[in-house]
């Protein structure tokens, strides 16, 4: 059992920031469809700047942040934000529920529904999320920590972007995971992470693949809170 000590250290998340995250999260979708075209749009070298921005706190250039509202400018006007409801919920942020993991770090599966939250989490680029879950175990390491909180969003219609990950609800379990295409399309390949740990000489968290129809709930991960050691 090796434990490694790693320092404390807190990323100062500039005001810059998340003004960006807050906008991107109300734009996405009318101003723009991905992260793609805004990376274009913003003169990055790829969509992976945007997502570093909106997933890690990477903070943003502020002269990126002013072309950003000079280029969608006319979706920042009363007008156009009137065109899409607000959501108005009844507590401030959105609930956050704990499980406990079993032995072999994969949570046999019980209702949410049926749980009380333990607390709210709330703060910016949050605001469309549905619940929070802790994370467990290391099958996602190093993209997700084992003890972080995770914001997610219900996703209805099943609609799965190949590469995202995803906290799924599936036959008797519920797990993290990041989605693949399959040769086979009414399935996913269900990835881990963390390639480094083995069994022998087998990957410990191998692929596998998931029937889309046999997926009970569908979440995607829009936010990770890191926990801090104290």
């Amino acid at each position: 059992m090796e434990e490694l000590s790693k320092p404390n250290k807190i990323k100062t998340v500039r005001p810059e920031t998340l003004e960006f995250i807050i906008l991107y999260n109300q734009l996405r979708g009318r101003a723009f469809n991905n992260n793609s075209e805004l990376a274009e749009a913003l003169n990055f070298n790829s969509a992976s700047s945007i997502t570093e921005i909106i997933k890690s706190r990477q903070n943003i250039d502020p002269e990126k942040l002013k072309i950003f509202k000079e280029k969608y400018s006319e979706y920042l006007g009363g007008k156009k934000n009137a065109d899409k409801p607000v959501v108005v919920r009844s507590e401030e942020g959105i609930p956050m529920y704990e499980i406990t993991a079993t032995a072999s770090g994969v949570e046999v599966y019980n209702d949410i529904n049926d749980a009380r939250p333990v607390g709210r989490m709330n703060f910016p680029g949050i605001e469309e999320c549905d619940f929070a879950l802790p994370v467990w175990g290391h099958s996602m390491y190093p993209y997700l920590e084992n003890g972080c909180w995770v914001a997610l969003k219900i996703i209805s219609d099943k609609k799965i972007l190949p590469g995202e990950v995803y906290y799924i609800e599936w036959g008797d379990y519920r797990m993290y995971k990041r989605l693949l295409a399959s040769d086979n399309p009414e399935e996913v390949i269900a990835h881990s992470d963390n390639v480094t740990e083995m069994v022998g000489n087998r990957l410990k968290y191998a692929p596998f693949p998931i029937r889309i129809d046999e997926i009970k709930k569908l979440c995607l991960v829009k936010d990770i809170h890191k926990k801090h050691n104290h």
